[in-house]
């Protein structure tokens, strides 16, 4: 790869230490070239500007301006895929990186501790490769918005008793998105994996609860699912349901290439509720979850993917669709009002 050919980027971090730590890690990529390096916020979104990097890693904690105010103003002045790097996993770091990534950043990281770490190398690896694939990632002032969905779709009879959701990039945001517009009688649990870092799903699942009209945690071993509530895959564990419509968590599936992932939990819902469960796909990269929704459809329950001009990355969605697995490809302001008409309305299974 000739250096014409590398991807430009510019790291955003107060800590001397840490930021030349992040350069040489980066730099050891031949494929990365680091453009510049922003000492706080006012300064990443003056060289954004300026030099127009093909991605920013963003420290959270920043003098002058924080990394969620500078997240902000690029994604306002100048739309550049930015990951957010953060060392901290207290409640309020963790919240400001969830707001980050609303605001328009595409992807959480822990900070590499540094050379002595046992998981350093990992960290290195992970650094890398994330700021590779959200380089190519086109990004938007803010999400384009269609209206919602009115009608039952011709052909569904079974109404869904539970909804079992997967992300990954740009999942943060949608959810936050989806779960905001869900009515509080919402008559279903809902299940969901999103592919996230390491210690943030916990902070996730946190400002996702205080957002939405639900009740949003992190699933535990054994609980029995509920009404009105949310479960996210906790960090380590594969989600999915037992015949007694209690939380099952499983250790990943040797080979795996995502923990948790989706297809485990698509599996275990079509075992268990068959044509009355719902699947719905949004944003990511990759194919997490289609062997699983091909389950879905042989147990013959359905299977709602976002569309292509509102998805982050148009990967998972993509995938679905061209299996010909999708019984309906939404924009994501119409998902909540179709999933609140599908769970409400009459079951013509019924007499």
């Amino acid at each position: 790869m000739t250096s014409s050919a590398k991807l430009r980027v510019l790291v955003a971090e107060d800590s001397p230490t840490a930021r030349a730590l992040l350069v040489e890690i980066l730099r050891s990529d031949p494929g990365l070239e680091v453009v510049g390096e922003a000492a706080n916020g006012i300064e990443a979104v003056e060289m954004t500007r300026r030099l127009r990097p093909d991605v920013v890693t963003m420290d959270i904690r920043m003098p002058l301006m924080d990394g969620l105010a500078a997240t902000r103003e690029i994604m306002a002045e100048t739309p550049t895929p930015i990951v957010i790097v953060t060392a901290s996993f207290e409640r309020r770091d963790v919240e400001i990186s969830m707001q980050a990534l609303r605001a328009g950043a595409l992807s959480v990281l822990p900070k590499p501790i540094g050379t002595g770490s046992p998981g350093f190398p990992e960290e290195c690896r992970q650094l890398k490769t994330t700021v590779k694939a959200m380089a190519g990632v086109k990004v938007v002032r803010r999400w384009r918005e269609r209206p919602p969905a009115r009608q039952r779709p011709a052909g569904w009879v079974a109404k869904p008793r539970v909804v079992a959701v997967a992300a990954s990039t740009g999942g943060p945001a949608a959810l936050q998105q989806l779960l905001s517009a869900l009515p509080v009688d919402f008559p279903v649990p809902m299940l969901v994996v999103q592919h996230i870092a390491p210690g943030f799903v916990s902070g996730l699942a946190s400002w996702l609860d205080a957002v939405s009209p639900l009740e949003v945690k992190v699933a535990e071993e054994g609980e029995t699912l509920r009404a009105h509530h949310v479960y996210f895959a906790p960090d380590g564990r594969d989600l999915g349901v037992s015949d007694r419509g209690t939380v099952s968590l499983s250790i990943p599936r040797a080979g795996s290439l995502h923990c948790p992932s989706a297809t485990p939990l698509f599996e275990s819902v079509a075992q268990v509720y068959g044509a009355s469960a719902l699947a719905v796909i949004l944003t990511g990269m990759g194919k997490d979850g289609l062997e699983g929704l091909a389950s879905i459809k042989r147990a013959g329950g359905r299977v709602v993917a976002q569309d292509e001009e509102t998805s982050v990355i148009f990967g998972m969605p993509a995938a679905a669709i061209d299996a010909g697995l999708a019984d309906l490809v939404l924009p994501l302001a119409s998902i909540a009002s179709m999933l609140a008409e599908l769970t409400n309305g009459p079951d013509r299974r019924s007499p």
